[in-house]
Order: structure tokens, then sequence, then C-alpha cells
């Protein structure tokens, strides 16, 4: 196995972690950069995220009439629900992961404080980072190796669907990077 992508990848997602962590300690000018291009892109990908899932509910919507009600499937629909689908999840995830609503260590988070509570942080924000970075580096790859097959139905390069992954990830990341530097959860505090 070749081990060099993944060793890439940790180097990367340490090397963001430091300079995360360095502009929060240092650099105000550029954290607020950072969040003024969050507060777009992720705005971006929430509402893009939102119109994928009125995509997915329509067409679902009309493969049902017409499979039942004029009794000719439309071909379409189903491919066109599992790619706006999943293009909804994986730019939804970015919106997840700055609202800092996944899953993660918020008992061990509450519970601490000073510098190991930062070092929580630090350390979620690298273990997110490497993930997000698995998902851009194979995402592309796999995009790029279905380029030239078409999706049943659509007819479309099959790489559409699969842009998701590498596009999400790559939203993801930039969630990621801004809920260190401005960690706000009010949902999360509020939990017991």
């Amino acid at each position: 196995m070749n081990f060099v992508p993944l060793a890439t990848i940790a180097a990367a997602s340490l090397l963001a972690t430091l300079l995360a962590l360095w502009i929060a300690a240092r650099a105000e000018p550029l954290r607020r950069a950072v969040l003024v291009a969050d507060r777009a892109l992720t705005g971006l990908a929430a509402a893009v995220a939102c119109i994928a899932l009125a995509v997915a509910a329509c067409a679902g919507l009309w493969q049902v009439f017409s499979r039942f009600a004029t009794e000719t499937p439309a071909v379409w629909s189903e491919a066109l629900v599992r790619t706006a689908l999943i293009w909804m999840a994986l730019l939804g995830l970015a919106v997840a992961l700055r609202m800092g609503a996944l899953v993660s260590i918020d008992v061990a988070h509450r519970y601490s404080t000073g510098s190991f509570q930062r070092a929580l942080e630090a350390a979620s924000l690298a273990t997110s980072l490497s993930l997000m970075g698995v998902l851009f580096w194979f995402g592309w790859g796999m995009a790029q190796r279905v380029k030239f097959q078409e999706m049943a139905g659509l007819e479309v390069s099959m790489s559409w669907g699969y842009a998701a992954i590498p596009i999400g990830a790559l939203f993801a990341m930039l969630g990621a990077f801004a809920h260190f530097l401005d960690r706000r959860s009010a949902e999360l505090e509020a939990a017991v």
C-alpha cells in the first residue's frame, strides 16, 4: 500500500492545526479574514445543500407520480435523487463542522479548562482535517477515474456525483478551521 498520501495528509493536518493555533493567538486580522471567508462559503454550502434537498424531494415526488399516476416511471429521477442527496450530505457536513454539531469529545471539553481544553480542541481539529484530507485525496482520485463513465438515466459524467466528495471535504475543512477559531455552539453548550 502507498502510504505517501496518508503521510502527506497527516503532515498537512498538523501544519494547518499549528497555523490555526498561531492565528488564534497572534493574528487577529487573519482570523477575521478567515471567518469572513467562512461565513460566505459555509453560507454558500448551506444554500446549495438546501437546493440539493429540494431537487431530491421534487425528483422523488415526480418518480412516485409518474410511476403510479401515468404508469411510465421516469428513468432519470432515481439517479438524480441519489446524486442530490450525496451532494446535500457532503455540503451539509461543512455546516455541521462549522457549528460544532458533530459527535465529539464534548464531555472532556466541558470539564477541562485552560491549555488542556485548547489541546483537546487542537486534537479535534487535527483529526477532522485528517479525515477531510483523506476524503479529498481519494475522492478526487475517484472522480478522475470515473470521468468517462455516465450515470444511468441522467447521461452525464459520473464525475459530477463523485465530485461531491472532494468539494464537500474542502468546505468541511474550512468549517472545522473556522470553528476552531470561533467556537460557538449554543446547542452543545446547553446540552447536559
